[in-house]
């Protein structure tokens, strides 16, 4: 693949790092989980995200998801991400209503809403509205964006972005968003053209589209695999301060093992983002987690460099393959 001849335009790792710190990262008294502003809606969220996706759904029964939900609250989480293709009938949106019952205050809540035709996503979003026992959301998000021919059914006249925009200003969402893991070119193309509060991309050390370039150019990007979303959707989003919600910070589990968990999700809120949204399908990963971002420090440049270098060198084509394919529900 042709590298990207905008690369004059991407964003540095210092600059990365140096966005992260304006940003602001607060860590409250104690042992609190630190926050950061999404973009420029004024609100603060945890740096751990809660994700209610396929990873959330492993836990089968009901009890054991609320259980699961419970102990995220009571740890400190202050994001929780869902959708309303996670699992059959609104399922993950319907246990998340029950889980934050009487625990609203402080809480930040993220749906998406699936549908391109206008009015079905209007449906949709009211069925969301009432699993998870709600007037408003947060956040809505337009879900899962793929292709070129996805954006303009997307954009269309009475397509599901026309839906949401109303939405906002009706109040029902404060704020909206769109999401993708499989095309950060057209992702990029979506950011530029629409006032979008927030976004939500597929950022981890496996996918940064990076080499050894020799010498003092260190890791530059690789033209020969498909551009990354770091390099190429998230400069957009820091350009126009929308709130960036970053996923896949392990890739579904593809990175575990090649780099320390706190390594890897180091590196991915050591970039610009506002929050990692990570699926959690045992208790123990939502302790482990939240330590992790408890202790988080942001990591020097050159140790992103050598990860993302040595990562994406040997995962990168199979993840971005498996990601354009991958459907989180």
């Amino acid at each position: 693949m042709q590298m990207n001849p905008e690369k004059n335009k991407l964003v540095g790792r210092r600059e990365f790092i140096g966005t992260t710190v304006a940003a602001g990262v607060a860590i409250g008294a104690g042992s609190s989980i630190p926050t950061r502003a999404l973009g420029r809606t004024g609100a603060r969220v945890s740096i751990l995200a809660f994700g209610t996706g396929s990873r959330f759904l492993m836990y089968k029964e009901e009890d054991q998801a609320l259980e699961a939900l419970a102990k995220a609250l009571d740890l400190g989480i202050t994001y929780f991400d869902t959708a309303d293709e996670y699992g059959k009938g609104h399922l993950a949106e319907q246990r998340v209503g029950k889980a934050l019952k009487g625990r609203r205050e402080g809480i930040f809540i993220a749906t998406k809403v699936s549908p391109r035709d206008g009015d079905e996503a209007a449906r949709s979003f009211e069925a969301s509205l009432k699993a998870l026992d709600l007037d408003r959301v947060d956040l809505l998000h337009i879900h899962a964006l793929t292709t070129e021919d996805d954006l303009a059914r997307i954009e269309a006249k009475g397509g599901v972005l026309e839906r949401v925009l109303k939405l906002r200003e009706q109040k029902a969402a404060r704020f909206i968003g769109i999401t993708s893991h499989a095309d950060p070119t057209v992702m990029k193309t979506a950011l530029e053209r629409h006032d979008f509060d927030c976004a939500q991309m597929a950022l981890n050390a496996g996918q940064a589209n990076m080499i050894n370039g020799g010498g003092k150019r260190g890791m530059v990007p690789n033209p020969a695999v498909q551009t990354s979303f770091e390099t190429l959707a998230l400069p957009v989003a820091v350009r126009k301060k929308i709130g960036v919600l970053a996923i896949k910070a392990f890739a579904q589990d593809a990175l575990i093992g090649q780099a320390p968990p706190e390594k890897l999700l180091g590196y991915t809120l050591s970039l610009p983002v506002t929050a990692a949204v990570v699926g959690m399908p045992k208790l123990e990963q939502i302790e482990a987690n939240v330590r992790i971002a408890k202790a988080f420090a942001p990591l020097p440049p050159a140790e992103m460099r050598e990860m993302s270098g040595r990562l994406s060198e040997k995962n990168k084509v199979a993840l971005d393959e498996f990601f354009r394919r991958h459907i989180d529900a």
